[in-house]
């Protein structure tokens, strides 16, 4: 999966906030998300967010 540092996930289940969009802050083996409702950051490995993205936006790139 192709997924860059400034990518917008959405993902499958929402926080417990209500948002489901997170911003990629770092990749490598561990992934560092933040929550674009509430601002937590969460790091975890790379196989488990990949498992549950259901949408990827790149910067500069218009929502359809």
């Amino acid at each position: 999966m192709d997924i860059r540092v400034g990518d917008v996930l959405t993902m499958k289940k929402n926080h417990p906030c209500g948002s489901n969009r997170w911003q990629v802050l770092r990749i490598g083996a561990d992934f560092k998300l933040r929550c674009l409702g509430c601002g937590r950051e969460v790091m975890g490995a790379r196989s488990k967010f990949e498992k549950n993205v259901r949408k990827i936006q790149r910067p500069g790139e218009e929502e359809a």
